[in-house]
């Protein structure tokens, strides 16, 4: 819970920092295809972004699935609908957080956690009043404009990276914009058989299952707001810690040193199981030890990309077990049930 306080205050600082950006970038958008702009049509092909118009009205269709599918849960109109107007807001803006410090500095920096706690805390408190602490439904209702806001914020980043690419090899914007909403779409067929198959073998979140702490998180803070039993003195302290990690890490910044304390990957570090942040802390050693040594930059960037290889590669290997254990009902793809189901013999 010192976490959640910590997370809060490091999205809604992202945010603070980047509205100047944020509301440049709008305006710019509209410019550009603008009838007072003498240069609308005369753009070259490199600076063709796909028009705002489309975008909004892209972005309201996308609203009324999402609508359908909160109505389903509270089966009260007007919550439903104030569930999709912060999915909205809080989507857009945060989504535009997640996108600027994506291009601006690496998909390492996005700060997904940051932004979803955040949304999660102000929509379970909001629907707390509407709903009350009495209501069933109100917890999982929280969680789902969560989620919403968290693949905004990643597709954000995603997208940031894939333009910044592009832009690098001379690509025409507005079509590397389409390919996004095809693969998005594409996306959620395949992504939901795979979540449901790990869920089924492994147990997603569970004690003796796949670590979930983001979505654990999430959990405690949505059930926590409506039961009661959140421990605000905890959130406090984290926010409180937050803004002391900010002023060190602005103090940091003006005199020029080369470790920083940034906020959120604090925060992160804070609420993450002892297993995975020390893990993390070792690799982080590793990495600069090779730097240090080496003189360059270069085995930074070698290093990530093997650890990038080491990710996909593990994530892979986790489906393709998972595959044959729930298509033949054994425990394991190393005891002797599974060799009877390849030899046709149960």
């Amino acid at each position: 819970y010192l976490g959640v306080g910590a997370m809060v205050v490091g999205g809604l600082w992202a945010l603070i920092n980047l509205l100047g950006p944020v509301k440049r970038g709008i305006a710019s958008g509209f410019a550009a295809y603008s009838s007072s702009n003498p240069d609308a049509g005369s753009l070259p092909r490199t600076e063709l972004d796909m028009n705002m118009k489309w975008v909004l009205v892209c972005t309201g269709l996308s609203v009324i699935p999402i609508f359908a599918v909160y109505q389903i849960i509270v089966q009260q109109v007007a919550v439903s609908l104030t569930m999709a107007a912060i999915m909205l807001i809080a989507g857009f803006f945060f989504a535009a957080v997640a996108g600027y410090m994506a291009g601006l500095v690496g998909s390492s920096n996005n700060p997904i956690s940051g932004v979803t706690i955040a949304t999660l805390l102000f929509t379970s408190l909001l629907l707390l009043a509407l709903l009350g602490t009495d209501s069933a439904v109100g917890p999982a209702a929280a969680i789902f404009v969560g989620a919403v806001v968290a693949c905004a914020a990643a597709i954000s980043g995603d997208t940031m990276q894939d333009l910044k690419a592009g832009y690098i090899l001379g690509a025409t914007p507005w079509r590397q914009q389409v390919a996004e909403f095809v693969g998005v779409i594409a996306a959620a067929f395949v992504m939901s058989p795979v979540l449901f198959l790990l869920q089924e073998r492994y147990g997603i979140g569970t004690a003796d299952g796949l670590a979930a702490p983001q979505a654990t998180l999430m959990a405690s803070v949505a059930t926590g707001v409506f039961g009661s039993g959140l421990p605000w003195t905890m959130v406090q302290i984290g926010g409180v810690i937050a803004v002391l990690l900010i002023i060190l890490d602005k103090t940091l910044e003006a005199r020029g040193a080369e470790f920083r304390t940034p906020v959120l990957a604090v925060a992160v570090g804070i609420y993450l199981p002892i297993e995975l942040s020390s893990s993390i802390f070792i690799g982080g050693i590793i990495a600069w030890i090779a730097s240090r040594r080496l003189g360059s930059r270069q085995p930074a960037q070698t290093g990530l990309l093997f650890a990038s290889g080491l990710i996909t590669g593990e994530a892979l290997i986790g489906i393709l077990l998972a595959l044959p254990i729930v298509l033949g009902q054994v425990s394991s793809v190393f005891s002797g049930d599974m060799f009877e189901v390849f030899a046709g013999t149960e």
